[in-house]
């Protein structure tokens, strides 16, 4: 394997290479949600850059079984396989590791890959001490020494090596949050496999599986988006059928709180302020209910996005895992019928329904919500300071309520309203809908008091069709193929 084989992830092999060229030791951590591809990454990149140790924590696993499993490996990348007697410790192993090291020239590089770091590191391990003690006395003096620390439990590897003050903390040299493939990332991963879907049913999987590479793997060339999600969510052999309760129990103590948050947000459409969340999901206010939450953030499955101006008492959680947000939509409520021949073409029923349409227009906005970047740069806005939001007006007796899908506020004293329409044909913009357009804007500058000049913006599956109706009532547009850019 060699680098060429990595699909996007640019910014984050920069990174590494970055690592590679440095004349310093160096200590990176890199975490994501399971599934994601940190595996992948390190191993494939580093491979051919130099002597490549790599150690994989198991989970549940006891500290002499992982000893074992270290010194095995220890005595293949090191010592033509003799296998020493294992260590009583993690500081005993570690010189071991350490006497090796020190014996490379320096003109070669040394990778030391610690993955499922979580797994390794348990309560009762001493793993972290004495990682923490090597580093510091040892590795870091060692100019060609590159340690590699990584966790699928974002908020663990946050928590415990990141942002803590005890263990590795202040010796970090660089860090990497791997996240889900964006849409471009995406297509970019299909067309490495030969398949030659086009961006609408690139959008759809994107819909039911998110940016997973592990999850993208499964497609098989030759299906359409329905096909595939038919396979993989709704047969005996699908991959991701089962995916749900695995995905959260090995990233999550206690998952069940973390999966009673996403359900409640699952059937929100608009998402949910904290306080009502944690009513819905029955879930007591204070530290325990913010660890979770914050370790949903951290894993990238929700988001926290500040109501317009700021508002973060009207601030809204929403439920962003394209993934977790179809499966609780349109699989969790058929896992004892996938066992029968029932489901057989089941998805190819449903995706012609009004149900599904309407569904479509949801998580195409979360889509955009997690490509605000691109919608940016389709507007010409890459330059400027901006700030996304949502704003919703829940009316009165005298004024009808409003609402706006994404609210750019921009350092130049100019706003984007942002409407955000999934269609499978260009968009019809009539008259009637253009006028509900100006009003809302109206209300949105009489509610905030506005002086900024208000730009009303669509964003489409193909764009607004022409016509004077277009011209009269929005100012800018953004396309499906712009978030792809």
């Amino acid at each position: 394997m060699s680098s060429s084989q990595i699909i996007g992830r640019k910014l984050e092999m920069d990174l590494l290479q970055k690592a590679v060229n440095s004349d310093q030791a160096e200590l990176i951590a890199v975490y994501g949600r399971r599934r994601i591809g940190k595996t992948f990454l390190i191993s494939t990149y580093f491979k051919d850059k130099g002597i490549y140790f790599e150690f994989t924590g198991i989970k549940d696993a006891s500290r002499s079984t992982h000893l074992k499993r270290f010194i095995k490996i220890l005595a293949t990348v090191f010592l033509d396989d003799e296998v020493p007697s294992t260590p009583k410790d993690w500081f005993e192993a570690l010189d071991l590791l350490y006497e090796q090291v020190k014996a490379v020239s320096q003109k070669n590089k040394v990778i030391l890959f610690f993955d499922e770091l979580p797994w390794i590191a348990s309560a009762k391990s001493s793993f972290l001490q004495a990682i923490d003690h090597f580093w510091n006395l040892y590795f870091s003096r060692m100019k060609n020494v590159i340690v590699i620390v990584c966790g699928s439990a974002a908020s663990w590897m946050i928590d415990n090596v990141i942002s803590n003050t005890g263990g590795l903390y202040g010796r970090l040299t660089r860090k990497i949050h791997l996240l889900p493939f964006t849409l471009r990332e995406t297509k970019d991963f299909l067309v490495a496999k030969k398949n030659e879907l086009d961006e609408k049913q690139i959008v759809e999987l994107y819909m039911a599986m998110g940016g997973v590479p592990k999850y993208l793997a499964q497609i098989e060339n030759g299906k359409s988006a329905t096909q595939t999600i038919n396979q993989q969510f709704f047969t005996v052999t699908g991959f991701l059928a089962t995916e749900f309760n695995n995905l959260y129990s090995s990233l999550f103590n206690k998952y069940e709180q973390h999966i009673r948050v996403v359900r409640v947000l699952a059937r929100s459409k608009n998402g949910l302020t904290r306080k009502d969340l944690l009513e819905q999901a029955e879930l007591a206010s204070g530290g325990a209910a913010t660890k979770v939450l914050r370790e949903l953030e951290d894993s990238g499955f929700i988001m926290h996005i500040d109501s317009y101006p700021n508002n973060t008492k009207l601030a809204k959680y929403r439920l962003i895992d394209q993934y977790s947000l179809f499966y609780l939509k349109w699989v969790a409520a058929t896992d004892k019928l996938r066992h029968t021949s029932g489901l057989d073409n089941y998805w190819i029923g449903q995706s012609n329904t009004n149900a599904w349409t309407i569904w479509c227009g949801y998580a195409f906005e979360n889509i955009c919500l997690t490509h605000v970047d691109k919608i940016k740069k389709a507007l010409g806005l890459e330059g400027i300071v901006v700030q996304a939001h949502i704003w919703n007006f829940n009316g009165t007796d005298e004024k009808p309520g409003a609402q706006i899908d994404l609210v750019l506020d921009r350092a130049d004293k100019c706003i984007n309203l942002c409407e955000i329409k999934f269609y499978n044909t260009e968009f019809q913009l009539t008259k009637k809908y253009g006028e509900e357009l100006n009003h809302k804007k109206e209300i949105f500058r009489e509610q905030n008091n506005c002086k900024k000049t208000l730009f009303t913006t669509l964003i489409t599956t193909y764009g607004v069709s022409e016509s004077l109706y277009a011209n009269t009532y929005i100012q800018s547009q953004v396309t499906m193929r712009e978030l792809f850019a």
